[in-house]
């Protein structure tokens, strides 16, 4: 079994209505390592920030961020904590 990992992944999403529903079908289907989600739109810049708390193998959170890295106008960076 592969070592579990808790990480932050921050995605950040330029003009919402062009993937907000891509983003969220992928983030359903990883709902299970997801252990917590914030939102904040940043109107002035519209911008939405999402920040994720997960507990996951390495390849689940590569698996993650290169599917939601390949949404147009969606930057996404993780980090893994040392434990």
């Amino acid at each position: 079994m592969s070592e579990r990992n808790v990480g932050v992944i921050a995605i950040i999403v330029k003009n919402r209505e062009g993937s907000s529903k891509q983003l969220n079908d992928i983030l359903s289907q990883f709902g299970h390592i997801i252990i917590g989600r914030m939102g904040i739109p940043y109107q002035e810049r519209d911008l939405n920030i999402i920040t994720l708390i997960v507990d996951a193998t390495t390849d689940e959170i590569g698996s993650l961020t290169g599917k939601v890295g390949q949404l147009s106008n969606v930057t996404v960076k993780s980090t893994l904590a040392k434990v």
